[in-house]
């Protein structure tokens, strides 16, 4: 069955409301703590979260079937997808988005020698470290897609970089 004739009905709804429920938990956790909730406490809570998630999303692919199911994915990811960074950006945006993505690795790299040197510092550090990881992630949707086809290729041995205007005589090909 094609997905375009496929209706939400009342399954495929309550199985994309069961999803969503199956990850949410994890913006609840971070929240434990400030409410004072003991360390044995938040990992009890932790282990039964994560099976009763994977509980809750089994069920809910029963319970939109394998059409409701390929419905759901196909919406969600072009949903993703058209919002999502674009494949190439211009100039400007490549080199602000850099700045953003390397910046918050450098003061990562220079935190524990500035700490020494200014005091107070220390004072803020879990807020700034928060605030250097989302400046960070920022910066990856900033750059765009090609940037994360580069950040990729690190984990792909046979991968190798092509500059423009450079000879690639080298890895065997023309230009």
């Amino acid at each position: 069955m094609n997905e375009t004739n496929i209706r939400a009905g009342w399954r495929i709804k309550l199985a994309f409301v069961m999803f969503i429920v199956s990850f949410g938990w994890v913006l609840i956790l971070p929240v434990l703590p400030l409410l004072g909730f003991s360390a044995t406490a938040i990992a009890t809570f932790s282990g039964v979260m994560v099976i009763a998630a994977e509980i809750m999303m089994v069920a809910g692919a029963a319970i939109a079937g394998k059409d409701g199911f390929a419905y759901i994915k196909a919406r969600v990811f072009g949903f993703l997808k058209s919002h999502g960074p674009p494949q190439t950006v211009s100039l400007m945006r490549y080199r602000i988005g850099l700045a953003m993505f390397v910046l918050p690795v450098l003061l990562g790299w220079l935190w524990p020698y500035a700490v020494q040197f200014l005091d107070g510092l220390d004072e803020h550090a879990l807020l700034l470290g928060i605030a250097g990881d989302l400046v960070l992630l920022a910066g990856l949707f900033v750059l765009g897609g090609d940037f994360w086809d580069k950040l990729r290729s690190l984990f792909f041995h046979g991968a190798y970089v092509v500059f423009p205007g450079r000879a690639l005589e080298g890895k065997g090909l023309s230009r």
